[in-house]
């Protein structure tokens, strides 16, 4: 099971943009709804790169204000991680008339909360650390001890069943995709 803290705060700031994307001035100053047309570009495609200040705003990979790139870009309204890499750093909703959906984002530079062991991303993987945060609740931390919480236990092999963990298990965590759903967890 994961927070995802750090997508709530993406969340907010994409939807600030959403609300201005489609906003043009008109000669009079005043600003008017203008639907984006059909044969615009997919805001934040495949490879594109984003910057953010008050919003995320797709700007060119080589712009100094670059942050992160679209690894995968999903259209639709379902907010889920699916179909996004492992390494994700997070994941940005975009709730655009046009192209909505959600964008795989990874940062240009560390670091990388995606990472295994580094305390983010939208997936518990194999090398990544958890605290328990409630009764059958965990949530992920920085192995290196260098976040709010520190780690409890450290994921260290996915299976397919409980029963294939090693004996040294001392948690089950819940991994997202393939078929190795079940991270065995020793204590830290």
């Amino acid at each position: 099971m994961r927070a995802y803290g750090s997508v709530r705060a993406v969340l907010a700031v994409s939807a600030a943009l959403l609300l201005t994307a489609g906003c043009q001035r008109a000669a009079g100053g005043s600003a008017e709804r203008v639907p984006p047309a059909p044969s615009e570009a997919t805001f934040l495609g495949p490879g594109a790169c984003a910057a953010h200040g008050q919003a995320f705003t797709e700007v060119p990979c080589t712009s100094e204000r670059a942050v992160a790139r679209v690894s995968v870009r999903r259209t639709g309204t379902a907010h889920t991680a699916a179909g996004c890499p492992l390494n994700t750093d997070f994941v940005l909703y975009i709730d655009a008339r046009a192209t909505p959906g959600y964008a795989c984002m990874r940062n240009l530079e560390s670091p990388h909360p995606g990472d295994p062991g580094m305390g983010g991303g939208p997936f518990t993987v194999v090398g990544d650390c958890v605290y328990q945060a409630g009764e059958g609740q965990v949530k992920e931390t920085p192995c290196d001890g260098s976040g709010p919480e520190p780690p409890g236990f450290k994921v260290t092999k996915a299976v397919t069943r409980r029963t294939d963990c090693p004996p040294t298990t001392a948690m089950y965590v819940e991994l997202t995709g393939g078929a190795q759903r079940v991270g065995c967890a020793r204590r830290l």
